[in-house]
């Protein structure tokens, strides 16, 4: 199977004042095209950083990172934003959706600046927000909708420019149990789909529904193994 990521002895160092803090030592990951891997860890743990460089939201201090046959280890910030446009869709635990616009508005941004035409922008967002069952709210204003409804535009938001990568960061860190099942299912019926998914969590039973799951302490790897009791909804 294709392998869309490819870290081999990242390193990400900062200096706090005068202390280096070496936030990931010597990691080394190979994701394969449609896995669904977990990422866990503790605070600290490093799996923040390590979510940061394979989202290229950050470049790592050493090592080297393939993502889908492009290095992208020492690319210019205005490169790794255009990878990331095109490759990795974002679900954070807030949402990050933007107030004063509508659903429909806030899945179709992305593709403003992939300079996708108006009236694509609206087919392609209202395709997907008719795929997360929000056919109905798509112009809703983020505080008329419910947590639940608001992280489904988020990930619908993250599926519009329909990248490979799915990169999911505490998904369900702000929702309650039942709707967190909901969104899980969700996850899962995108994983069917075909989507790789990488899902960082410190929730073991968030994470129970990764077939693969990493651990971090103090920034390296502790665990990788697969999931043999995969919680399947």
């Amino acid at each position: 199977m294709k392998k869309v990521i490819s870290l081999q002895d990242i390193k990400k160092y900062y200096v706090v004042g005068q202390q280096l803090v070496k936030a990931l030592q010597t990691v080394s990951i190979d994701v394969h095209e449609n896995e669904y891997v977990a990422i866990m860890g503790a605070s600290g743990s490093g799996k923040s950083t390590l979510m940061n460089i394979i989202g290229c939201l950050d470049t790592p201090t050493e090592g080297f990172y393939q993502l889908n046959n492009h290095n992208v280890s020492g690319l210019t910030d205005n490169q790794l934003a255009e990878i990331r446009n095109k490759e990795i869709g974002f679900i954070f635990q807030t949402f990050n959706l933007l107030p004063r616009s509508t659903a429909i508005e806030n899945v179709a941004l992305p593709l403003i600046y992939a300079g996708v035409s108006k009236q694509e922008r609206e087919n392609r967002a209202k395709e997907v927000l008719r795929s997360v069952g929000l056919e109905d709210r798509m112009h809703h204003k983020p505080n008329e909708l419910s947590g639940g409804q608001r992280q489904r535009v988020a990930i619908a938001r993250a599926l519009v420019n329909k990248p490979s990568i799915l990169l999911a960061d505490e998904p369900t860190g702000n929702l309650d149990s039942k709707t967190s099942v909901d969104i899980m299912r969700l996850l899962e019926d995108i994983h069917q789909n075909g989507n790789t998914i990488i899902l960082v969590t410190h929730e073991n039973e968030i994470a129970a529904h990764a077939k693969r799951i990493i651990r971090l302490k103090d920034g390296l790897i502790e665990m990788d193994e697969i999931n043999e009791n995969r919680t399947v909804l």
